[in-house]
């Protein structure tokens, strides 16, 4: 019989009598390339828009004093790693705003995980509060910057209060809603066995929430970062929503543009750790293969 396989396009198509290492061989060379495919397009486009931006900017298609340029950025960039800012050291502002960041974080995912878990357990509870909850989250988080900033102060403790609304919110729906999705049958069946309502919990409730769980810690992140630079932003003596404050103040377009990519790389980074951490510690699920196509 003819082991072998045929490529068209990106997905192979196998003459029958192949065998199963064929086949995943196969599979996997397709895989590696695409990814090899996908690479390269992203680093494409982002060396496109650089290069339209740097030359929009050199030929004054759009104005450089507001625009800036890549190359206004990059520079700015590489002072403020080398020299500091006029403000001191890179590395303490960022330094500054990770803390309030990583505070609010933790504190408002366990906090949303342990609210969302218990309401979603407790039906009675749920309905009596939701009209509460619905009330609080329908406020715009950001505006409560201002007030925190009055009460707390312009130190670490009106940042992380902030950094843990924009956190707390965004894990408690998911948490509440992974175990509102837990699989009743599985419930079931745990109890017939003689599981208590700690073990249904620990052992049914928990790990199918747990992919709810880990989406809403992916983006937010994300928003602890969000809240931490705007109070910096309102009213604060470091970090860097401070040093967005300043390039604003003195019309400092390549400060403003250095500062947002400072946040991105950073952003990026912990959704690389969250993704590491999650592959972890969720290694009992089933992996989900890419169509190679």
């Amino acid at each position: 019989m003819a082991n072998t396989a045929l490529e068209t396009g990106n997905a192979p198509i196998f003459r029958a009598g192949t065998s199963d290492a064929e086949i995943e061989a196969a599979a996997m060379k397709a895989m590696s390339r695409r990814k090899y495919v996908v690479l390269f397009w992203q680093v494409a486009i982002l060396v496109a828009i650089l290069g339209v931006w740097q030359l929009a900017s050199d030929l004054h298609w759009i104005d450089p004093f507001f625009y800036s340029s890549p190359t206004a950025i990059g520079y700015r960039l590489y002072d403020w790693v080398t020299e500091g800012t006029e403000n001191g050291s890179l590395w303490y502002h960022l330094g500054v705003t990770m803390e309030e960041a990583l505070i609010g974080f933790v504190i408002g995912s366990i906090t949303g995980v342990l609210v969302g878990v218990a309401l979603g357990r407790n039906r009675l509870a749920s309905d009596i509060l939701s009209i509460y909850i619905k009330a609080i989250n329908s406020i715009p988080r950001v505006v409560l910057a201002p007030i925190f900033v009055m009460i707390m102060g312009l130190g670490l403790p009106s940042k992380v209060a902030l950094a843990f609304i924009m956190v707390f919110f965004v894990v408690f729906a998911n948490a509440f809603q992974g175990v509102r999705e837990a699989d009743r049958n599985m419930i079931a069946n745990a109890r017939i066995l003689g599981a208590s309502n700690w073990q249904v919990t620990r052992n049914v409730i928990l790990p199918s929430a747990m992919s709810w769980i880990f989406a809403s810690l992916h983006v937010s992140f994300s928003f602890a970062i969000i809240g931490a630079i705007v109070g910096e932003f309102v009213g604060s003596l470091a970090g860097v929503g401070y040093l967005i404050s300043i390039a604003k103040g003195t019309y400092d377009a390549a400060g403003l543009y250095a500062a947002i990519i400072l946040v991105m790389l950073v952003t990026l980074g912990a959704e690389y750790v969250m993704t590491l951490v999650e592959n972890r510690i969720t290694r009992w699920r089933p992996q989900q293969h890419m169509d190679a196509q």
